[in-house]
């Protein structure tokens, strides 16, 4: 199977590259250097030549606050680029893994979003990534795997585990935001999905994130508690919950956006997804390493 990866430096292109190294696969890579996704045009001159079976689309615009202001380049990409990927594979019969993001929803649910929950993003980033959607389900409706995703974080790149490390390290103390309520997910879990989705060809609409619920808060004492004991961090610093009224941003973010994972826990039974904490232990162990 020919299987093409739009993306070579995010966490879960770094992480899709690991697991398939060994693959049985004929597997390319296109980072922003070998092809402009937002050109139609240079996406048929890039692809066509690759035979394509399989397309996972692991680029992004993810810079939530800046998308604020910078919405046509965040739109580009989110938007018009899947658009671009998803009518290059329905002319070449290929199917299309693509992620998306708890942001598409408003937050004020209180219990797990299920696939089908109406959307009603809060920003910019929110709007576009609901956007890339719309256009992927229309153009794509039987022959793509839309995987909704959150609170993503690898050994790779930067995220919110790694800041807290940095700051953790260098601050006496730290408030942390503890009225945001979702799951952390370890971009290697990701990445085992969108692999068993583009190996099946698992049409449909999904939520991937690892088990369990957790606040910023809670997430940054469990960084801190798991880093001291794997020796990434020296001394334990205060670490204080806020509320986001006192940390505000440009871009709003869900106050609720846990997903409800039944029909991934069916669909892509062989990733088996793990407690959000043992899956922080074992990246913090590659830190380490």
């Amino acid at each position: 199977m020919n299987i093409v990866i739009i993306g070579k430096s995010g966490q879960l292109a770094f992480e899709l590259s690991r697991e398939l190294e060994n693959s049985e696969h004929q597997v390319t890579f296109l980072g922003r250097n070998d092809i402009d996704i937002t050109n139609a045009s240079n996406v048929e001159e890039k692809l066509s030549p690759l035979s394509v079976d399989v397309l996972i689309n692991a680029s992004a615009y993810t810079a939530v606050d800046k998308a604020e202001e910078d919405t046509e380049a965040c739109n580009a990409i989110n938007v018009f680029a899947v658009e671009n990927l998803a009518k290059f594979c329905k002319a070449n019969g290929a199917f299309m893994v693509h992620v998306s993001t708890d942001y598409v929803f408003n937050g004020h649910k209180g219990s797990p979003y299920l696939t089908d929950d109406p959307i009603e993003p809060q920003g910019a980033y929110g709007k576009s990534k609901a956007e890339g959607e719309k256009a992927l389900l229309e153009i794509l409706p039987d022959a793509s795997c839309l995987i909704r995703t959150a609170w993503v974080y690898s050994s790779h790149g930067n995220n919110f585990v790694k800041t807290m490390l940095r700051l953790m390290a260098e601050k006496p103390q730290l408030g942390v935001i503890d009225d945001q309520i979702g799951t952390p997910t370890w971009a290697k879990g990701l990445a085992e999905a969108c692999t068993s989705a583009a190996e099946n060809k698992t049409a449909g609409v999904y939520h991937w994130t690892d088990e369990g619920v957790a606040s910023w808060y809670d997430f940054a004492l469990a960084i801190q508690e798991l880093g001291i004991d794997k020796g990434l961090l020296d001394i334990d610093i205060p670490v204080l919950p806020i509320p986001s009224s006192q940390y505000p941003t440009p871009a709003k973010r869900p106050h609720y956006s846990v997903l409800d994972k039944q029909t991934s826990r069916e669909a892509f039974a062989s990733c088996k997804p793990t407690h959000w904490r043992k899956q922080l232990a074992s990246m913090l162990d590659e830190l380490k390493a």
